[in-house]
């Protein structure tokens, strides 16, 4: 039996159509009738779910521990390392004569475990730092400045920080940085929003920071800024919401005040993604999808950063990701970062008229970290490297030598299992072509409990990695896929927003074809078949059980959107409508009442088995979307398959540490495993 959930007759009115809203009360997390259904749905699912599989096999797959890209200062560089065991990576700096000392532990901070580290950026000469950290998995990142040297904290807390880039200028006495306004200056409702680009002086106090960009722009907007590595160049990009586009700004710093910086237009207007690398050799490189879908390489002038011309023209194929110049050569190169079909791969060009020289060595088909330089020029780069057996490495490149050699491994020691890993293609509903990276034990014979997982959104890409979760399933037996969709970035800026806005439904039609592929070419079977995602994979699995629920066998649900009609009322949903719609608009309403999850449920329809997996400190997607969900579906399914909510506090959307990590994949793939016969 299922926890009582009160059916309301409400229903709205939104351009003429009704929408009914039978469990609107569950908005309300602190309401007594909420918790005493969240206290009910714990004790069902406890019940069901224990005891719990493969933690201990998990648990040892993550014992490799990871390494992170160092950034350079000087002489001096900075990287994250996580040791067999720890709950959160440490960050590290390491001195000119090698000693290598802990700057940042969370652990040391707070032993709970519930402190992340969010973000880093150290200064200019490596001689400050400033760190971003927030608590119980709200991300709302309080900003703290220590000096390098001692460990001693200079300045924070400074709070409202959440996602704030920190860009120094030269010397370390001032950086540029992005703050909220106060909640007293704002709406209560709108405290997530309204940015703002501020100059801060170290030493001073934050009242005295100067708002210098943002005010009268849109409540939504997210800001980046950053300053040259000589200190003249000041770049502020301005995005809406999460928008595939940016309006862009520049400043030249000894022609006009730090406090006032005289902002010229690159682009304004134009529906393209533009960044700005100010060269050692004065010249100014533009990265930018204008005119080029799959990303571009431009040269131009500081003077004239509106006029450009092509360095690294688009490729046919290939998405262009990011790129890194070494000059302490003869011929000086710069190295430019691809995904081809979600495959990383690194080509070398001459960096005078960027005709390809070759590539850079990588160890395998996997993903390719950011490549690092040295800020002061170089011919030395790093980036990381894994794939679906290898856990985190950093790789060494000498341009020189044009060799490529391991220069830091994960530091832990661990027994991977032999898996075949196979990328296939496939054929969606209106005839284009996907592809699905397909993971499986080296021996299989004949159909496997499958898990089918996807994201699908925000031109985020599913490229291949290390993961402990998805070898402890191959390890016992299953096979695990991994698609391609519309609305990702696996293939550029046009495959993305053939997934967004009214283009979403072709997301899970592709969905619907990579299981129709496995299906048919004996994979697996539908009784055999789960599916898994989370945010707006949770969005995508919660539209494939309501579109298509005989073709799944199970499913799990993660921090999901599941009420498209009022998600922009809570959390970030205001800077997604970008990416959805609105339901304030008639065409964007349309687009979302087609497909969101919780307005789909039918009684009497037999739903595959569902877990929904939420965070009660999630500030980006609130629980309630999958409260209501799991209430319409445990009411409309009855008592045939299991429909469970596992509701875990003082955790948030992003990260966690690593015993929660565990618990939450064990308890997935133990639900997953139940429900598909592994």
């Amino acid at each position: 039996m299922y926890p009582t959930a009160r059916r309301e007759e409400l229903v709205d009115d939104l351009h003429g159509t009704p929408v009914p809203d039978p469990y609107r009360w569950l908005e309300d997390p602190d309401s007594p009738e909420t918790q005493g259904w969240l206290l009910g749905q714990e004790a069902l699912y406890e019940e069901q779910v224990k005891p719990q599989r493969f933690r201990e096999r998990i648990e040892e797959l993550l014992q490799s521990g990871s390494v992170g890209v160092p950034v350079w200062r000087g002489e001096r560089y900075f990287f994250s390392r996580r040791l067999p065991g720890q709950e959160h990576a440490v960050y590290y700096v390491v001195d000119a004569d090698g000693t290598e000392r802990p700057l940042i532990d969370p652990m040391r901070i707070d032993p709970s475990g519930l402190t992340t580290l969010d973000a880093v950026q150290p200064d200019k000469e490596g001689r400050l730092l400033a760190y971003q950290i927030s608590v119980g998995g709200d991300e709302e990142s309080v900003l703290y400045l220590i000096d390098v040297a001692t460990g001693t904290r200079l300045e924070g807390p400074i709070d409202r920080c959440r996602y704030s880039p920190i860009a120094w200028l030269p010397g370390g006495e001032a950086f540029y940085y992005v703050r909220r306004l106060p909640g007293t200056e704002v709406p209560e409702n709108e405290r997530q929003f309204h940015r703002r680009v501020y100059l801060h002086r170290v030493g001073t106090s934050t009242e005295d920071d100067v708002m210098i960009f943002g005010a009268g722009l849109k409540m939504t907007n997210y800001y980046g800024v950053s300053v040259s590595r000589d200190g003249r160049w000041l770049q502020i990009s301005a995005s809406e919401g999460t928008a595939p586009r940016n309006d862009l700004w520049v400043a030249d710093l000894t022609a006009s005040p730090l406090d006032d910086p005289d902002l010229v237009v690159v682009q304004e207007g134009v529906d393209a993604q533009t960044g700005l690398h100010f060269g050692r050799d004065g010249r100014l490189y533009v990265h930018t999808d204008r005119d080029a879908p799959r990303g571009r390489i431009c040269l131009a002038d500081p003077a004239e950063p509106q006029v450009w011309r092509d360095l690294i023209p688009e490729d046919a194929e290939a998405v262009l990701s990011d790129f890194a110049i070494l000059d302490d050569l003869t011929d000086p190169v710069m190295l430019v970062g691809w995904t081809r079909h979600a495959i990383s791969e690194i080509s070398v060009h001459r960096l005078e008229d960027g005709e390809r020289l070759g590539e850079v060595p990588t160890p395998g088909l996997g993903s390719i970290g950011g490549i690092s330089e040295r800020p002061e020029g170089g011919y030395e780069a790093w980036f990381g490297y894994t794939d679906n057996t290898t856990p985190p490495t950093i790789q060494r490149y000498d341009a020189r030598t044009g060799e490529t050699t391991l220069w830091a491994a994960s530091p832990g020691a661990v027994d991977v299992p032999p898996v075949k890993t196979s990328q296939a293609v496939y054929t969606s509903k209106d005839g284009t072509e996907v592809r699905m990276l397909i993971i499986e034990p080296v021996d299989r014979d004949g159909p496997r409990p499958t898990i089918l997982n996807g994201y699908g959104g925000f031109g985020i890409s599913m490229t291949p990695g290390y993961s402990a979760s998805i070898l402890t399933w191959v390890e016992a037996g299953g096979v695990y896929a991994i698609a391609n969709l519309r609305g990702g970035g696996e293939e550029g800026e046009d495959w993305h927003r053939a997934g967004m806005l009214g283009n979403k439904q072709n997301v899970f039609d592709d969905f619907h074809a990579a299981a129709e592929h496995l299906v048919a070419t004996g994979v697996t079977t539908s009784a055999q078949l789960g599916i898994s995602g989370g945010s707006n994979g949770g969005l995508l699995v919660g539209a494939a059980l309501t579109q298509r629920p005989e073709l799944y066998a199970a499913v799990v649900c993660s921090a999901p959107l599941l009420d498209m009609v009022r998600y922009e009322l809570f959390g970030l949903g205001a800077t997604w409508n970008v990416e959805y719609g609105s339901a304030k608009e008639p065409e964007g309403f349309g687009w979302l009442w087609s497909y969101s999850p919780y307005h789909h449920v039918r009684e009497g329809v037999p739903y595959p088995a569902t877990l929904f997996t939420v965070f009660q400190s999630d500030s980006r997607v609130h629980p309630l979307h999958a409260w209501k969900m799991c209430a319409a579906l445990q009411h409309a399914s009855g008592a045939s398959r299991p429909v469970l909510l596992r509701n875990e506090t003082e955790v948030g959307h992003g990260a966690r540490s690593l015993s929660r990590t565990i618990d939450l994949s064990a308890d997935t793939l133990t639900f997953l495993a139940r429900n598909t016969g592994l």
